[in-house]
């Protein structure tokens, strides 16, 4: 008897329900799935209660692990339904597209990113420069016929109609396929895949296959053997393995990239799985997420919400709400029309935030275990939903959790990343969030080059990194790392490398960048228990040799070489504070005491300088002032003033805030600029204002604006028209808006 073809829309819990419903009624003696044959092995793991999709097979080459693609499949994909049911009843099942194999051979000169490679061989995207083919033929159809949800079109249209399902959809393949342009990709996995037919039916009479409705007309037309067999001849076969790997419905969306992927996966999710009340039910839980969120939720605005989306199917024609009615309803009745509100629904629930699972005994590479043995020792599950994750690092788990993910981030897997609000590893807490994304299982097989565990696996990479560091930067950078992560055994080679980068490495800058990462691990090496010995003997050497250096470095700079020694100094500075050296300190502020005294140094170094000094205590308020005065006098140029005071104040603006007397001479500086000379010093001025906090901005403004009015007597009498004048230009440089009343400020 012919076989029985079931063209499915690929994540269609349509054509999931439509295709048990045929294998319940006709069971086949064998099952043909679209899908990499090298998986057929791991067809038997669906049965386990381990796999819970969503989840997908994981291909890679063997000799080059990043070129690697994803087969995902959904609890709603027919395919995942179908082999399901084949598993449990023992009917034997084979994936019969074109061999992952061909694709790494024919692709071998061609380097693919994980990112890239993620969605279905089956349905990935032709080159740019080929023909190209609906990505979603039942999406056209849907359209064609003014349908927003091809899922709803699929239901009000061809599974309500009293036609066979799978013919109806066949014939509109035929018809699409009969205007559309051939894709050579297409051609050549068709060829195959008629082929494998051809060898079951040597085999087997009674035959089932699931494929994309879009393959159904090529698997049914008359095609010559000898045809299909020279499209395929001479086809190299590239070596590759084959697991099951977790998926997260985030990716199964179309607009991750995935070029099968689909809209709405949360919501298919709950239609496949949903028996009854389908519209109450979804509604209930977005009434769920809202209130999870804070906002006031009741039973009534559910109700209401229920109404509104049937009536609104009862409008437009359809038997049953769908996404666009339950949409509209809980955005208009629940949401009070917030689009904020109406996202946050559509990602809980239209996408879904629902990260699948396979068993510890899968087959995988050695790192992939330990990784998943440490998750499960630490109590971390990976989770597709972001989390935050504080880390004590006082608490032995806690400690041990910092260092796996540092060690996952050397191997890029980036599983969490640090919060940006406190920087630096000069405390006992870690911010993080954490993140799990599909990916990772590619970058994890990739890392596997590196060693078979985790920590091995680093320790290799990081070796590698400072064998191969081209910047004294680099390797410094690996000091902390070793650091962070606990990296002991690659510790020598790190500092190894520092040794021989920092003796060749002659610039100032490059010297001054490595310090505070060093200084940073003799710090706080002993919060996080790792030897840190002979660090510092490295660490004094740098600061001494840019002491040295530091002067020479300071000469004739422009104003771009002046901002980059600013940060330069800043971060030595701040090492210097770090380092348990008293000696070292002394000599750092000792060169810089003499730098900032230097005639014709540029202005911005020089006020920061002197700004540093004021800060340590070896300058007191006094004389700072009467070098502020110095500079703001009429001969000195505006332009060297401005950058003088932009350095100065980039310490933050709380010093003029409480010293009256240095932000009067400011204040006098401002308004005798000249008026020609104003509107070239404007844009570093508001460069330096700008850079304080909102409440230090108003402080200054509200100091400007009160104290000239909180006296008696006349001095205390200020002309509104003098003092219009520099207010707005001060309301400018603040960003708060400065005015007189009544001759007062």
């Amino acid at each position: 008897m012919p076989e029985r073809i079931y063209g499915i829309r690929h994540h269609g819990p349509g054509s999931a329900r439509a295709v048990v419903r045929e294998l319940d009624a006709h069971p086949p003696e064998v099952l043909l799935i679209e899908g990499p044959p090298e998986a057929d092995d791991l067809v038997r793991w669906a049965a386990d209660g381990g796999v819970e999709p969503p989840v997908a097979l994981l291909g890679y080459a063997t000799a080059d692990p990043g070129r690697a693609a994803f087969w995902p499949f959904a609890v709603f994909s027919p395919e995942w339904q179908a082999i399901r049911w084949a598993v449990r009843r023992g009917v034997r099942v084979r994936f019969f597209d074109l061999p992952y194999g061909c694709r790494v051979a024919s692709e071998a000169d061609t380097s693919t990113s994980p990112e890239a490679a993620t969605g279905s061989a089956a349905h990935a995207s032709p080159p740019d420069d080929g023909p190209v083919r609906p990505v979603d033929p039942i999406g056209e159809l849907a359209a064609a016929a003014g349908y927003d949800d091809p899922e709803r079109w699929w239901e009000d249209v061809v599974e309500h109609r009293g036609i066979p399902v799978f013919a109806a959809i066949a014939e509109a393949m035929t018809a699409i396929r009969e205007h559309a342009p051939e894709n050579p990709d297409d051609l050549l996995r068709e060829a195959w895949m008629r082929s494998v037919l051809r060898e079951e039916r040597r085999r087997h009479e009674d035959i089932a296959v699931v494929c994309g409705a879009w393959h159904v007309p090529a698997l049914t037309r008359k095609v010559a053997v000898r045809d299909d067999t020279a499209l395929i001849k001479g086809r190299r076969r590239g070596k590759v393995a084959f697991t099951w790997v977790p998926w997260t419905y985030g990716r199964l969306a179309s607009w991750s990239g995935y070029g099968a992927g689909v809209r709405s996966p949360g919501w298919y999710h709950h239609l496949f799985t949903t028996g009854d009340d389908v519209v109450t039910r979804w509604l209930v839980d977005a009434a769920g997420v809202l209130r999870a969120e804070g906002v006031p939720t009741s039973s009534a605005h559910v109700i209401e919400a229920v109404r509104l989306a049937e009536a609104l199917a009862t409008l437009r024609g359809r038997p049953l709400a769908g996404l666009a009615e339950v949409t509209e309803a809980a955005e208009a009745v629940m949401c009070d029309g917030e689009p904020l509100r109406s996202e946050l629904i559509a990602r809980r629930l239209v996408v879904g935030e629902r990260l699948g699972s396979v068993p510890d005994d899968m087959p995988a590479v050695p790192l992939v275990r330990d990784l998943t043995a440490q998750q499960r020792a630490l109590r971390l599950k990976p989770e597709a939903t972001g989390r935050a994750l504080d880390l004590d690092l006082r608490q032995a788990n806690d400690l041990r959790r910092s260092r796996l993910l540092h060690r996952l981030s050397v191997l890029d897997v980036p599983w969490g990343r640090r919060a940006t609000a406190r920087r630096g590893t000069g405390t006992f807490r870690e911010e993080w969030r954490l993140e799990w994304q599909p990916e990772f299982a590619v970058r994890l097989v990739e890392g596997s080059m590196w060693g078979t565990t985790v920590v091995a696996a680093a320790t290799a990479r990081v070796v590698r990194r400072a064998r191969d560091a081209a910047t004294l930067a680099e390797v410094t950078e690996l000091v902390e790392t070793c650091l962070l992560a606990d990296l002991s055994e690659a510790y020598p080679a790190v500092l190894a490398a520092l040794d021989a980068r920092a003796a060749l490495d002659a610039d100032v800058h490059h010297l001054m960048s490595a310090i505070p990462a060093l200084a940073r691990t003799l710090r706080y090496g002993d919060v996080r228990r790792t030897d840190v010995a002979g660090l510092a003997t490295v660490t004094a050497s740098l600061l001494v040799r840019v002491c040295a250096a530091l002067p020479s470095a300071a000469a004739s700079l422009s104003d771009e070489a002046a901002r980059r020694l600013r940060d330069g100094m800043d971060g030595v500075h701040r090492a210097a504070g770090l380092l348990a050296d008293a000696s070292l300190r002394d000599r750092w502020l000792t060169t810089i005491g003499a730098l900032a005294a230097r005639p014709g140094l540029h202005g911005l170094p020089a006020g920061r300088l002197t700004r540093l000094l004021l800060d340590a205590s070896r300058l007191d308020g006094t004389e700072v002032r009467r070098r502020l005065r110095l500079t703001l006098t009429a001969g000195t140029p505006p332009a060297h003033a401005a950058a003088w005071v932009e350095g100065f104040l980039s310490g933050g603006g709380l010093l003029l805030v409480h010293d009256e007397a240095l932000l009067s001479l400011v204040d006098d500086w401002l308004a005798d600029i000249p008026a020609e000379s104003f509107d070239g010093v404007l844009p570093l001025l508001r460069r330096a204002f700008g850079g304080f906090d909102a409440g230090e901005r108003r402080a200054i403004g509200e100091r400007i604006a009160g104290d000239r009015s909180s006296g008696a007597g006349p001095e205390a009498a200020v002309d509104g028209a003098r003092a219009a004048a520099p207010l707005a230009t001060l309301g400018a440089l603040l960003g708060r808006s400065l005015t007189t009343t009544g001759g007062r400020a």
